[in-house]
């Protein structure tokens, strides 16, 4: 694993302040994600977000005429590795972790964080337990589980009736949360699934569950689970003639997916936000990422969006302390962020847009019908 004091160093000159240390900087801000593994994609887009924001917010003065600096945790989406993340970065006196993206990692650093009196905003954590413990250091600037399970329920119940549903996962956090917070939104319909299985993540052969989901003449197959899972999945189900249709979460919303499916992943449903690309006030935003040639998609903004809320309530503390800025975030005053007008309740979940339905379509994803 990079430390991540190297990590550090490189997110510095990227941002724009090469040669500042933490030793010199005001106010130190911590990211942590999956900077390297298989869900790296998802920790580059934390950083981008994270480095932009902070290069904006320190252009316009920084907070309470304090500038900051990104201290990079890479945590691999590995809970063991998650709460050592966190245990540095608690060392470093770091205002705020933005982070961190599987709810395997987040549930167990955030009482890191909590016993330091710092504050986490995950960009993507969306496993209910994650604000469901009392905590009060704990906020999350996207939606749950159980609000994404009962759009993609909702979603079959009233445009695709009468079809039959398959739900697998891959036994994380996120996937077993987000699978059984599906079947329960289904079942509270009335509708049975014909088919719950568990598949290990890292396979490369999932011809097995291909098998069952055909035998099983499953019309839409839904997956708690993460791209390349997912993927494979898809391309294997076309491989072997069978036509069911893969439903997920916001975790296969990425082009990586796309590039693993190809055109067999066409058709393909996922859940997310409403995309906060098209927007109005981000306009100039995306065209910054465009120009350097990255596509800011699913979480860019999102990271973008966390240090903004915080930076925001900062100001509105005059104060870094966490417990300060905390009681700000949940005095239930609307931020106006990149991802729009957002707030967050006592437990720290964010009020603002909620889950729509997306489905892949050559190469892109875009709002389904």
């Amino acid at each position: 694993m990079r430390t991540i004091k190297t990590l550090a160093v490189a997110a510095l000159a990227l941002s724009g302040i090469a040669g500042a240390t933490a030793a010199r900087a005001d106010i130190a801000i911590g990211l942590a994600g999956p900077m390297t593994g298989p869900e790296a994609q998802f920790g580059e887009q934390f950083r981008r977000g994270a480095l932009k924001a902070i290069d904006d917010i320190n252009a316009k003065g920084g907070v309470n005429g304090q500038k900051l600096t990104l201290v990079i945790g890479d945590d691999a989406c590995d809970p063991k590795q998650a709460r050592s993340v966190a245990e540095e970065l608690s060392s470093k006196k770091v205002a705020v972790v933005i982070g961190h993206f599987c709810s395997g990692s987040s549930i167990p650093a955030s009482e890191v964080y909590q016993e330091n009196g710092i504050l986490q905003i995950s960009p993507g954590s969306t496993n209910p337990t994650y604000t469901e413990r009392g905590l009060n250091n704990v906020f999350r600037v996207c939606g749950r589980d159980d609000q994404q399970g009962a759009v993609a329920a909702d979603y079959l119940l009233t445009k695709q009736k009468g079809k039959t549903v398959g739900i697998i996962h891959d036994k994380s956090s996120y996937g077993k949360g987000l699978a059984d917070e599906f079947k329960k939104a289904l079942n509270a319909k009335g509708v049975k699934e014909v088919m719950y299985e568990a598949i290990t993540a890292g396979e490369k052969d999932y011809s097995a569950v291909v098998t069952k989901v055909k035998a099983a003449k499953v019309d839409y197959l839904f997956l708690g689970g993460y791209k390349t899972e997912g993927g494979l999945i898809v391309r294997q189900m076309r491989d072997q003639g069978v036509k069911t249709t893969l439903m997920g979460g916001d975790a296969l919303l990425v082009e990586e997916f796309w590039a693993i499916t190809g055109p067999a992943g066409e058709g393909s449903l996922v859940t997310f936000s409403p995309d906060p690309r098209l927007l109005p006030q981000n306009v100039e935003l995306v065209k910054y990422f465009r120009a350097q040639n990255y596509e800011p998609e699913t979480y860019t903004l999102y990271s973008y969006a966390a240090l903004q809320a915080w930076a925001m309530a900062a100001d509105k503390a005059k104060s870094a302390d966490g417990k300060k800025v905390g009681a700000v975030l949940k005095s239930g005053e609307k931020l106006d962020t990149a991802i729009g007008k957002i707030g967050f309740d006592a437990k720290g979940d964010v009020v603002g847009p909620t889950y729509v339905m997306y489905v892949w379509k050559a190469g892109k994803y875009v709002y389904a019908e």
